[in-house]
């Protein structure tokens, strides 16, 4: 089973669409930030498009996000990159995210958060505006380079967004 949470408009065959919304008419009416309606161990695959920087408690989510999804299911996170001026524009964005939030969420990182479970980074990119593009080859070269551009240069040629996959390890 698939899930699209935070779908929106924005409906993918082949996913079940949720969203707090009935207005967008998903086809689950889910509260990311309650109990999701998923028995544990029941899926595949799940998409947060621009979601997780409207949550207040983005810890307890995960630990939900680990009780539905089997061993090796995949996370796919997009959320705006925190030195992004789209990440201090709208009045709801409650978490900010940089190209290492989600490495605490993994058992082999020292500063991993115990209790929420354990999720590999199996993919990270930092996604820039149409006119920065080149930016967006020379920082993904490598993560020494990432870094490097996170310490040194964030705020002077901010990337748009993260994606961020994770696979869930039971």
């Amino acid at each position: 089973m698939k899930l699209n949470i935070g779908c929106g408009r924005q409906k993918i065959d082949g996913y079940i669409n949720c969203d707090i919304s009935k207005e967008v008419n998903p086809d689950v009416l889910v509260d990311l930030e309650r109990t999701l309606p998923f028995e544990d161990n029941s899926i595949n695959e799940i998409l947060l498009n621009r979601v997780l920087e409207h949550t207040i408690k983005p810890i307890d989510i995960f630990k939900e996000l680990y009780r539905v999804c089997k061993d090796r299911a995949v996370i796919k996170i997009r959320v705006p990159y925190f030195s992004s001026e789209s990440t201090f524009s709208q009045i709801d964005h409650y978490s900010f995210y940089s190209i290492t939030t989600f490495d605490c969420l993994s058992s082999l990182n020292e500063n991993h958060w115990q209790g929420v479970g354990d999720f590999r980074v199996i993919y990270k990119k930092l996604r820039w505006k149409r006119i920065l593009l080149p930016f967006q080859w020379l920082f993904t070269l490598n993560n020494k380079m990432t870094r490097l551009y996170q310490e040194f240069l964030c705020w002077i040629i901010p990337a748009r967004e993260l994606e961020v996959f994770l696979e869930v390890r039971k």
